[in-house]
């Protein structure tokens, strides 16, 4: 099943959308205007905002899409919050801030949709599940492809059934939060490489883009021979100079400090650059997303402010020392000619 978007590409990459700073207009479009394809992240932002943020990326390209999380799920149980609160608010008084009112929400998903129905783009990726039917279908009537986040063939699989037109593949070496559909106390284990080859085993019949720690030519070559149509890359951009990155996210990814994957900041499970508040908490973080974002987020802004990295969420995916402070668009082309190289090389390594 062909998709528009993606043979519309010069060069076989897909621009993460990096909720809560890293992603910005100017970084969807260089990576666009390069020859692959930018991705805004709805992600925490208002429907007021996000449309502002559409608008910005307009005047700089037409070929962009929007990334949103597909909301659902349950209310955390409050005393499980309020337990977490109280180890967190020691870390709080330190910071000189508050902690943050723990509710749940959808992030304003029917809203956002409305938005993406009335004003379209090219394409709407979402993460965290399946929407609903109807919103698969309104998009797609409007002219937009609808592309689903999976971490499993089973995942892809319902996926596919609810009727989407390209799966974003993600393994679990991926910078940020899983992808993944249901309580992530109950997730997949699969590495990129390993969730390419039992889906495009299964046969089902769209197509997809590879999204996991993907950070050189060598990397995006390999996506590509395993059966993905492009890679998805959000850590491989963090240091670009079109990227919102803080100062301190941008420091301690140039370092060699492994990743975890962890709850602490915000009650689902993702991946980042461990430091001192995974080490101190992390083990007793609930799985309660987004009551936990909300309670930590003044505390992680204060953090960003002061440039404390020990107590922002540094999503990052397990190569992150690999990324370059370039222009977003001289890196998206390294990467494609450093990824033409590698599959040559890698064609004289098989004998014919």
């Amino acid at each position: 099943m062909p998709s528009a978007a993606l043979e519309r590409l010069t060069i076989p990459i897909v621009l993460a959308p990096m909720a809560g700073g890293p992603t910005t207009p100017q970084l969807a479009a260089a990576v666009s205007n390069a020859g692959g394809l930018g991705f805004l992240a709805a992600g925490y932002l208002s429907p007021e905002r996000l449309a502002q943020e559409i608008e910005r990326t307009r005047a700089l390209t037409d070929h962009f899409g929007v990334g949103v999380f597909a909301g659902g799920g349950s209310a955390a149980e409050p005393e499980l919050v309020e337990a977490y609160a109280t180890r967190l608010r020691a870390e709080a008084a330190r910071a000189g801030v508050e902690l943050g009112t723990p509710h749940h929400d959808d992030d304003s998903l029917d809203a956002k949709l409305a938005l993406l129905v009335a004003d379209p783009v090219p394409v709407v990726s979402f993460t965290f599940g399946v929407p609903s039917a109807a919103a698969i279908e309104s998009l797609q009537a409007a002219g937009t492809e609808v592309w689903l986040t999976v971490t499993s063939p089973p995942e892809a699989g319902a996926a596919a059934a609810a009727g989407a037109d390209a799966l974003v593949v993600q393994g679990v070496e991926a910078g940020g939060h899983r992808g993944i559909f249901t309580d992530d106390t109950d997730a997949s284990e699969l590495t990129l490489l390993a969730a390419l080859q039992l889906i495009v085993a299964a046969n089902i019949g769209l197509p997809l883009i590879g999204a996991g720690s993907v950070m050189t030519g060598a990397g995006l070559a390999a996506v590509l021979a395993a059966g993905a149509h492009a890679a998805q890359l959000g850590t491989a951009y963090l240091l670009a100079d079109e990227a919102g990155t803080s100062p301190a996210q941008r420091t301690a990814t140039t370092t060699a400090t492994r990743t975890v994957l962890t709850r602490a900041f915000s009650g689902r499970t993702a991946r980042g650059i461990e430091n001192r508040l995974h080490r101190e908490h992390g083990a007793t973080a609930p799985a309660a997303y987004p009551e936990v974002h909300h309670l930590t987020s003044p505390l992680r802004a204060q953090a960003r402010k002061t440039g404390d990295a020990d107590l922002i969420n540094l999503w990052a995916g397990q190569a992150h020392e690999l990324a370059q402070a370039l222009p977003a668009d001289e890196i998206t082309r390294r990467l494609a000619a450093d990824a033409r190289a590698a599959l040559a090389a890698a064609a004289g390594r098989v004998p014919g």
